[in-house]
C-alpha cells in the first residue's frame, strides 16, 4: 500500500478541494481518501507537503501512437485513403505503444488519452481510450471502442477529389453517410429476420456501424463549421444515434442549439494556425461559451497537430478568454473521462477510482506547473526518461 500526502488535492469529484490531504493506493487503485485519514503502518509514504495533486490528464482527442512522431511515411497509420466508408477499422491495430508522442504525454502528466482514426474518411473507424504508459498495448486499454470517428466539410472533400471520386461536395459527405446508416439498417434487419436454413453473411463494416444504430457507441463527428456540426446533429436525429463534435471549432455561434440537442463537444486544437477555411473563426472563447450553455466540454490537442504535452496551455488559454479555471481544469480532467465513458475510472480523485495522481509544485494551467511528480495506476512515472 502506498500514501500519498500533500498540501492540496483538488479531487475535481465529490469533495472538491483537500487541504493536508491524504491518497491512499493499493493495487492501483484508491482506497481512500480526505483530511482526516489514518495510514497503515506498512504503507510507503509520498510526502508533497507544499504541492497540489490533481487526476491525471486526459486528452480527449489526439493520433498519438497510431501517428508516430520522427518516423515519416511509415509511422502515419491514421487515414486509409481507399474508401470513404471504413467503419471496421480500429485504431488499437495501429498504435505503436513505443511511440515518443506518448512519453511525452505520460512525463507531462497526460496519463489517458482518446486515439482516434483520422479524418480522411466519411467514417474512419474505431477510437479507444489508453492509458499513457505501458509495452503492451492491450494492457493499456482503459476502454476499447469509445465510438465510431466520422468526418464532416474539407477533408474528404479533399481526399476523395484527388481520387476523382464521391464526396467531393459537403451534399456528397452527407450522402454517403446516410447511405451508410441505411445499408447498415438493412443489415441490421435481415440479420434479424434470418432464416435458420439460410446461413447469414456478415460483414464487418456493418456489424461495426451497427453499434451505433443500436445505442452501444456514438459517433464521433470531426465538425469544425457551424453548418457542419448542424448536418451531423441533422444525420443523427434521421437515425436516432448519439453523437458527439470533435473539434466544433464554430460551436459559440450555435451554443444553445448544440444545448438543445444535449451534444458534447471536443473543441480544439484553437492553439493552430488558420490553416483552412473551417478554422477561419477559431477562438479560445468557445469552450467558455459552450460551458456557459450547460454544454459537457473538453479541450482537446489533437496531437500531432498540437503536441499533447501541451494539452494545460491549451485549457489555460480557455480560461484566459473568459471560461472560470475550475470549469477549464475540468475541461482536461472529469469532463473528457464523462464524454468517452470512462468517468468510472479516471477524472477525479475518487475512492475506487484509478489511482492516476499527477502533482504540481504550481498553477495546473500555466506554462511551468511545477511538475513534481506522476503516478499512473498508482505506480510512479520517471519523468527523467
Amino acid at each position: 500500500m502506498d500514501a500519498v500526502k500533500a498540501g492540496t488535492i483538488k479531487t475535481m469529484g465529490p469533495q472538491k478541494t483537500i487541504s493536508d490531504g491524504v491518497i491512499l493506493i493499493k493495487e492501483g487503485k484508491i482506497t481512500d481518501i480526505g483530511k482526516d485519514i489514518d495510514i497503515p503502518q506498512q504503507a510507503r509514504v509520498h510526502e508533497y507537503p507544499e504541492a497540489t495533486v490533481i487526476p491525471g490528464l486526459i486528452d480527449a482527442h489526439t493520433h498519438v501512437g497510431i501517428g508516430e512522431e520522427g518516423v515519416g511515411w511509415e509511422g502515419k497509420d491514421y487515414n486509409e485513403m481507399t474508401d470513404p466508408v471504413t467503419p471496421h477499422l480500429r485504431a488499437i491495430d495501429a498504435i505503436n505503444p513505443d511511440d515518443e508522442g506518448l512519453k511525452d504525454a505520460r512525463t507531462s502528466g497526460v496519463t489517458t488519452v482518446m486515439i482516434s482514426p483520422g479524418s480522411a474518411n466519411i467514417i474512419g473507424g474505431e477510437s479507444l481510450a489508453l492509458k499513457t504508459q505501458g509495452q503492451i498495448v492491450d494492457n493499456m486499454v482503459i476502454k476499447n471502442p469509445v465510438g465510431i470517428k466520422a468526418a464532416f466539410g474539407e477533408n474528404p472533400k479533399r481526399v476523395y477529389k484527388n481520387k476523382d471520386q464521391s464526396p467531393t461536395t459537403r451534399m456528397a459527405v452527407a450522402a454517403e453517410m446516410r447511405k451508410a446508416f441505411q445499408q447498415t439498417e438493412d443489415y441490421i434487419n435481415n440479420k434479424q429476420n434470418q432464416k435458420e436454413d439460410k446461413p447469414f453473411e456478415r460483414n464487418i463494416k456493418w456489424e461495426s456501424l451497427a453499434r451505433v444504430l443500436q445505442g452501444e457507441l456514438p459517433l464521433k463527428a470531426h465538425a469544425h463549421r457551424a453548418d457542419d456540426i448542424m448536418t451531423a446533429i441533422r444525420i443523427s436525429r434521421e437515425f436516432n444515434f448519439e453523437l458527439t463534435i470533435e473539434h466544433c471549432t464554430e460551436g459559440h455561434l450555435i451554443a444553445d442549439e448544440l444545448s438543445r440537442a444535449d451534444i458534447s463537444a471536443v473543441v480544439g486544437p484553437s492553439l493552430s494556425a488558420r490553416t483552412k477555411v473551417e478554422l477561419k473563426k477559431r477562438d479560445f472563447k468557445t469552450t467558455a461559451v459552450l460551458a456557459e450553455a450547460g454544454i459537457n466540454v473538453a479541450v482537446m490537442t489533437d496531437h500531432p497537430v498540437i503536441p499533447v504535452d501541451k494539452l494545460n496551455i491549451l485549457a489555460a488559454l480557455s480560461a484566459e478568454a473568459g471560461m472560470n479555471k475550475d470549469e477549464a481544469l475540468k475541461t482536461i480532467t472529469i469532463n473528457p473521462a464523462q464524454i468517452l465513458g470512462i468517468a468510472d475510472r479516471v477524472g477525479s480523485l475518487e475512492k475506487g477510482k484509478d489511482a492516476d495522481l499527477v502533482v504540481l509544485e504550481g498553477d495546473p494551467l500555466s506554462v511551468s506547473p511545477g511538475l513534481t511528480a506522476v503516478y499512473i495506476d498508482g505506480k510512479p512515472v520517471d519523468l527523467e526518461v
